[in-house]
C-alpha cells in the first residue's frame, strides 16, 4: 500500500519565521515514516517557495551540525534542517488550482528553455501540515490557497484561523459566546498617529494600569509591552503599531501588585474536540514576552498546573468552548489568566497553529495525557484528512 504523501511546510513571511522552523525541524524528525512520505516545502521570508531534492537528508536532520534540533532556540536557527533547505532548495511558484492526486499541485506554466517542465517541479502531495505561525501561514491566507487548490491540510480554516489570529475579533467571538475576558480596548494605528491623546484618555477612562499592549494579529508575543504608567503607554503603542494596523490594550489581570498566572490547555479534534490536562509558565521574566518563550532560559512549565480538579476542570471546559467559539479545527492552544488573589480565570487568547516543537507546551501538554509526540503528528494528519473528506460533501451548484 503506498504511503501518504504529507507536504510539511515551514517558514514563511511572517515575524514568527524562526519559531516555524524550529517546529518543522522537530515534525521532520519525530513523524511515523512507516506511515507517511514525506516533503519537506519551505517559504523563504520574502516569500519564494522551495522544495528540495535530498529530503531524506532533512529528515535526518543531517545539517551540518552536531546539534539535534531540539538545542535550538529561536536564536539560532541557521543549522535546522528547515534553514539548509531554505538556503538550497528549488523554487517553485503555486497557482491556487485544484488538481488530482496524480497531478499533484502545479506550479505556473514556465518556458521550458529557461527550466524544467513544469511537471517536473509540482508538489505532488496528500495533504499539508502548515508548521506556520504568524502573519501568513496562521492567519487564514495560506488556508485560503490550500481551498482553492483542493488539498487537505492540517489545523484550522479559513474562518477559525483568520478569528484566531485578529485578537479584536477573537475577543468579540469570546465575549459573544459568554466567555469571561479581560477589559480592553482596541485602537486603530490611525487614530493614534492623529489623535494620540484622545486614544491615551479612552484608555485611562476605560482600563486600569497596568495594560498590555499588543498588536492584534501576531503571535509569539512579538510586539507586546507592558505599560504601568501613563509613561510606558506611548512606546508601547509604537511599539504595537510597528506589527498591525490594530492594537488590543488589555487592563493587566492582578493589578499593579501581582502577577497573573499564565495557565494553557491544548485542544485536539474537529466536530468533537478533547482537552488536555492544563499547565502553567512561570515565566523568568514579568511576563511571557518573546526572548521568555525562545531565547532566555529560565521560564519554568509546570505541566500538570497546581489547581484544584474543579479548576482543571473549568479550565479545559472553557478551551473547548473558545475553540468552538471561533470555529476551530484540529488543534488550538488556549492560554488563560488566573488572578492570584481571587483565583478567577479569564480567556485570554487562541492559538490555532502553536509552537510545534517537542519541547512546545502545545505537545508537552498532550504528553501529560497519555498521547505522544509521533502520535499527536499522526493524528493531526487524520484529522486534517477527515475534515477534508467532510467538506468535499458540500454541493457548490445546484
Amino acid at each position: 500500500m503506498a504511503k501518504l504523501r504529507v507536504g510539511i511546510l515551514f517558514g514563511g513571511r511572517s515575524g514568527e519565521h524562526e519559531v516555524s522552523l524550529l517546529s518543522a525541524a522537530s515534525v521532520l524528525k519525530a513523524i511515523d515514516k512507516t506511515k507517511y512520505e514525506v516533503v519537506p516545502i519551505g517559504i523563504t521570508k520574502d516569500g519564494r517557495w522551495l522544495t528540495a531534492e535530498h529530503a531524506e537528508r532533512l529528515l535526518q536532520g543531517e545539517s551540518g551540525s552536531e546539534k539535534s534540533p531540539q538545542s535550538f532556540r529561536a536564536g539560532d536557527p541557521g543549522a535546522t534542517p528547515g534553514a539548509a533547505l531554505l538556503a538550497q532548495g528549488e523554487a517553485v511558484i503555486v497557482p491556487p488550482e485544484p488538481v488530482h492526486r496524480d497531478e499533484g499541485m502545479a506550479p505556473f506554466r514556465i518556458e521550458a528553455s529557461a527550466l524544467r517542465r513544469a511537471s517536473d517541479r509540482a508538489i505532488n502531495v496528500d495533504v499539508i501540515f502548515p508548521v506556520l505561525h504568524g502573519t501568513f501561514g496562521e492567519d487564514g491566507t495560506i488556508q485560503g490557497l490550500l481551498e482553492l487548490a483542493d488539498l487537505a491540510y492540517v489545523g484550522a480554516g479559513v474562518l477559525g484561523s483568520s478569528a484566531g489570529m485578529d485578537k479584536d475579533v477573537m475577543k468579540s467571538l469570546f465575549r459573544a459566546a459568554g466567555l469571561p475576558i479581560v477589559k480592553h480596548v482596541t485602537v486603530l494605528r490611525s487614530q493614534w498617529e492623529v489623535q494620540s491623546k484622545k486614544v491615551q484618555k479612552l484608555v485611562e477612562n476605560k482600563l486600569k494600569y497596568p495594560v498590555f499592549v499588543k498588536p492584534a494579529n501576531l503571535g509569539s508575543s512579538v510586539g507586546i509591552s507592558k505599560a504601568h504608567d501613563r509613561k510606558e503607554l506611548g512606546p508601547a503603542i509604537e511599539e504595537a503599531a510597528r506589527f498591525d494596523r490594530k492594537i488590543v490594550i488589555e487592563e493587566g489581570v492582578g493589578g499593579r501588585n501581582r502577577k497573573a498566572r499564565e495557565i494553557e490547555c491544548s485542544v485536539l479534534g474537529n466536530d468533537d474536540p478533547k482537552a488536555s490536562v492544563a499547565g502553567e509558565i512561570v515565566p523568568c521574566k514579568e511576563f511571557y514576552d518573546y526572548d521568555a518563550k525562545y531565547l532566555d532560559e529560565g521560564s519554568e512549565l509546570v505541566i500538570p498546573a497546581k489547581l484544584t480538579k474543579a479548576e482543571m476542570k473549568g479550565v479545559q471546559t472553557l478551551a473547548i468552548a473558545a475553540f468552538q467559539a471561533v470555529d476551530c479545527s484540529g488543534l488550538a492552544r488556549v492560554d488563560f489568566l488566573m488572578d492570584p488573589k481571587t483565583r478567577k480565570i479569564f480567556l485570554n487568547e487562541i492559538n490555532t497553529m502553536p509552537g510545534f516543537t517537542s519541547i512546545s507546551m502545545y505537545p508537552k501538554l498532550w504528553a501529560a495525557s497519555g498521547v505522544t509526540y509521533p502520535e499527536l503528528i499522526t493524528r493531526l494528519i487524520e484529522l486534517g484528512l477527515e475534515r477534508h473528506a467532510d467538506k468535499k460533501r458540500n454541493q457548490y451548484s445546484r
